[in-house]
C-alpha cells in the first residue's frame, strides 16, 4: 500500500498556497520540518488507487 505525509499549516487560510503540504515519504517530511517548520508535524494517509 502506498501512504503519503500530509502536513496542515493551521495559520494559513484554505485554499493558500501554503495550507497543506504532501509528502512522498517520511525522510522528506521530516527534511522539510527541519528547514521550515520544526515544531510540525505530518500524518500519514493511504493512496487510494
Amino acid at each position: 500500500m502506498k501512504t503519503v505525509w500530509i502536513y496542515t499549516d493551521t495559520a494559513k487560510k484554505i485554499g493558500d498556497e501554503d495550507h497543506i503540504k504532501v509528502f512522498a515519504s517520511i525522510e522528506a517530511a521530516e527534511k522539510w520540518f527541519e528547514e521550515n517548520a520544526p515544531e510540525g508535524v505530518a500524518f500519514e494517509y493511504a493512496v487510494l488507487e
